[in-house]
C-alpha cells in the first residue's frame, strides 16, 4: 500500500491569473548559496569532513585541502559575483547557513547593503531528515537568531540542504516564515493547504544550478552552463506569454565565483537583458507578489 498524500496534478488547467511586475514574462530568482564555514570539517571539531566539493578524495582526519576549497568562496568568489550582480543591478537571494553568517558577518552585511535578501539555509550545511521535532525546532530558532543578530533583520525564507524532515514546513509556518524553497516540483509558486493565505512555496531547481559543475558529465565549461540556463529562460519566456513562469538559477560562492565560470553568469544576465521579459527579484519579492496576486 502506498502511504502519504502527494500532489501529482499541481495547478492543472486552473493556472492562477498572476502577472509579474513590469509586464515580465518570467520571474527570475538568482539564489546565491552561502555555506562556507558551515560545512562539516574535522578541523573544526566535527567527526567527518564534507564529501561534496571539487576534489573527490575524502579524508578521515583534518583535511586542509577541502577546507581551503570552501574558503575560496568567501575570500575570492563572493566579491567577483557581487560586482557582476551590481553591474546588472540584479538582486539575489543569499541562501545563508547561519554558521557561515557568524563566521563571515561582513559578507552578509555587505549583501544586505547591496539590496540582496538573506534567507535561511539552516544553521549547518546539513539535511534535516531524521531530526526529531524538538531538535529541528531548536535548529530553526537558532538559525533565525544568528542571522537576525548579524544583519538586524529576520529571514523570511528557508531552504533545507537536501531533504527536509516531515515536520520542517509546519515548523517554519509556526515560526512565522513567509516561504520555503523545499520543493522542486513546479515552475510556479504555490500555497499549501495548511496556510494558504500567508505562506507560499517558491520551488527551487537543481538543473539550472552551478552545482552541476561538480559532475563533469553535466556542465564542464561556463558556456555549457550558460547555454542550458539561457535555453531554459527562452522556453519559459515563450510560455510566459500566457501563464506565470519562474526560473530559479542556483549559484554558489565557491563554484560560479571561479574565474573560469563567472562568464556564465555574465552571459546569462546579458541574455535576459537583451531579450527582455525578465523580472529579476528576490524570493521574498516573488512570494509576496504571488500572495498579493491570488488574494
Amino acid at each position: 500500500m502506498i502511504s502519504g498524500k502527494r500532489d501529482f496534478l499541481g495547478y492543472g488547467e486552473t493556472v492562477p491569473d498572476v502577472r509579474w511586475p513590469q509586464r515580465a514574462r518570467v520571474a527570475v530568482s538568482l539564489v546565491l548559496n552561502f555555506e562556507e564555514g558551515a560545512e562539516f570539517a574535522v578541523g573544526d571539531g566535527d567527526l567527518v569532513n564534507e564529501s561534496v566539493y571539487e576534489v573527490d578524495a575524502l579524508q578521515e582526519g583534518v583535511d586542509p585541502c577541502i577546507q581551503s576549497h570552501f574558503e575560496y568562496g568567501t575570500r575570492a568568489g563572493y566579491r567577483r559575483i557581487a560586482a557582476l550582480l551590481a553591474a546588472y543591478d540584479a538582486p539575489c537571494t543569499v541562501s545563508a547557513c547561519a554558521r557561515a553568517v557568524e563566521r563571515s558577518p561582513w559578507l552578509a552585511r555587505h549583501a544586505v547593503a547591496q539590496g540582496h535578501e538573506i534567507a535561511a539555509h539552516g544553521y549547518r550545511w546539513q539535511s534535516h531528515a531524521g531530526m526529531s521535532e524538538a531538535q529541528e525546532r531548536d535548529v530553526i530558532r537558532r538559525t533565525v537568531a544568528a542571522i537576525e543578530q548579524t544583519v538586524g533583520q529576520r529571514p523570511v525564507g528557508w531552504h533545507t540542504r537536501s531533504s527536509p524532515s516531515v515536520n520542517t514546513r509546519r515548523l517554519l509556518i509556526e515560526e512565522g516564515f513567509l516561504y520555503d524553497s523545499d520543493a522542486y516540483n513546479d515552475d510556479m509558486p504555490f500555497t499549501v493547504p495548511q496556510h494558504p493565505g500567508a505562506y507560499v512555496v517558491v520551488p527551487y531547481a537543481f538543473d539550472t544550478n552551478d552545482m552541476q559543475f561538480q559532475h563533469t558529465d553535466r556542465f564542464a565549461t561556463a558556456a555549457s552552463f550558460s547555454e542550458y540556463v539561457c535555453d531554459a529562460y527562452d522556453w519559459l519566456y515563450k510560455e510566459g506569454a500566457d501563464q506565470p513562469r519562474m526560473l530559479s538559477i542556483g549559484l554558489h560562492l565557491r563554484m560560479i565565483g571561479r574565474p573560469g565560470r563567472i562568464a556564465a553568469l555574465d552571459t546569462i544576465l546579458n541574455h535576459m537583458k537583451a531579450k527582455g521579459g525578465a523580472w529579476i527579484a528576490t524570493r521574498e519579492q516573488i512570494a509576496r507578489h504571488w500572495l498579493d496576486a491570488i488574494a
